[in-house]
């Protein structure tokens, strides 16, 4: 399937303003041994921030700790600067499972948390359709999730974390599990939808080049280091001497 081409914001909602996300301290499950030590992270409001490190780094953890999940073991984590105690319909989460409820259809999992949020019936059934529009899946809307490929499914993940507009996307190796020419079209999709929601992104990967793609910046988390990262957007960086000093400078923290 070709990439989608979206208008550059969402059809109804208005823009969100994205939020910005700070934590420090040690992380890990309640009673173990933490995972991540000396935390000192801050995300900007708006930016995308790609977060790459070796598996079983914590990466996830991390995530899980700015979505409300898991408590930091000793610190703080904040949104806004107020103390994030609990998930909340401000930050909305997508998994490399797509997580999707096998008895409703696309459209009525793309209206979950609308109708959670208790948006009317006929407001969250006109925005997931024009959601399923942006992602590409307008003739699908009264499938359910097994009739869908897994780029399909990703992509009714993502118009579902996204129609409720959330001041922040938490991405969990969202694409991690596709082929890699599904792969690249959900990239560019990602940056496609994105564009002039405002929202922050904090996206979770093992692969350098998707990190390098969609980052506004890179947070090393064996190093802790924060790269930034150069516009546009391109995918060839191996031709870029810059980017080529980036990609090396990645590969080598893990």
């Amino acid at each position: 399937m070709p990439p989608v081409q979206a208008p550059p914001s969402p059809p109804t909602a208005k823009a969100a303003t994205g939020a910005s996300l700070r934590l420090r301290g040690s992380l890990g499950h309640p009673g173990s041994t933490p995972v991540l030590d000396a935390v000192d992270l801050d995300v900007r409001p708006g930016e995308v921030l790609t977060v790459v490190g070796p598996s079983g780094c914590g990466k996830s953890t991390l995530l899980r700790t700015l979505a409300g999940l898991l408590p930091p073991l000793t610190g703080s984590v904040e949104q806004d600067g107020h103390p994030i105690t609990r998930p909340d319909a401000t930050r909305a989460l997508v998994f490399q499972d797509d997580a999707l409820l096998p008895w409703r259809t696309v459209r009525a999992n793309v209206e979950l948390p609308l109708a959670i949020g208790g948006t009317p019936r006929a407001d969250r059934r006109r925005t997931a359709t024009e959601w399923l529009e942006r992602v590409g899946l307008a003739g699908h809307a009264h499938k359910h999730p097994h009739r869908l490929s897994g780029g399909q499914r990703q992509r009714v993940q993502l118009a579902r974390a996204l129609a409720a507009t959330p001041r922040a996307v938490l991405m969990d190796e969202p694409f991690g599990a596709l082929d890699a020419q599904t792969r690249a079209e959900m990239q560019d999709l990602l940056v496609t939808v994105l564009a002039g929601t405002g929202a922050t992104v904090v996206f979770v990967t093992h692969d350098v080049d998707e990190a390098l793609f969609l980052g506004d910046r890179v947070a090393l988390l064996a190093t802790g280091e924060l790269i930034d990262v150069p516009h546009p957007r391109e995918r060839a960086g191996d031709r870029d001497e810059d980017r080529s000093a980036l990609r090396k400078r990645i590969i080598d923290s893990l």
